[in-house]
């Protein structure tokens, strides 16, 4: 399996350490979307798509995060979850959507979306207009005359 396409957003949020998102095509047949490219302690790494785990309120069913104490729908008290896999960080609420199998492929996949960050961050792509024709604004209708009811 190669990848056939990469295409990059760059982040610019002070404070943060997202410093990119990234969309790879296998194939030219399948798209995996928001990978992160993440300043790390040791340096970037390639962060893989995912999903914050979620428990339904037994009141009304509505998904809530696992840290919750109250229902956001109904106000229900939440039973505390057991998180699973780690010791209550915050990665242990949130559940990769695809990732690699090997560590081969994982460092295949982080070095080539790697380096499409750092050839965008060296050469910015311009930012795509948009193409869609404004409406002219609407003519204004004259305003209602006032008539005088005689009596």
């Amino acid at each position: 399996m190669e990848i056939s396409e990469t295409r990059i957003t760059l982040m610019e949020k002070p404070n943060s350490r997202l410093r990119a998102y990234a969309s790879i095509t296998f194939d030219n047949n399948f798209v995996v979307k928001d990978l992160r490219v993440i300043e790390g302690r040791s340096g970037l790494f390639v962060a893989m798509p995912s999903r914050r785990l979620q428990k339904p309120c037994p009141k009304c069913m509505t998904k809530n995060p696992l840290r919750a104490k109250f229902c956001s729908q109904c106000g229900a008290a939440l039973e505390v979850a057991v998180i699973p896999q780690g010791e209550g960080t915050s990665s242990s609420e949130h559940r990769d959507l695809a990732h690699p199998i090997t560590t081969e492929f994982r460092n295949y996949l982080q070095k080539i979306v790697l380096d499409a960050y750092e050839k965008e961050k060296a050469n910015p792509t311009p930012k795509a207009k948009s193409t869609s024709k404004e409406s002219p604004a609407p003519k204004e209708s004259p305003a209602p005359k006032e008539e005088s009811i005689e009596k």
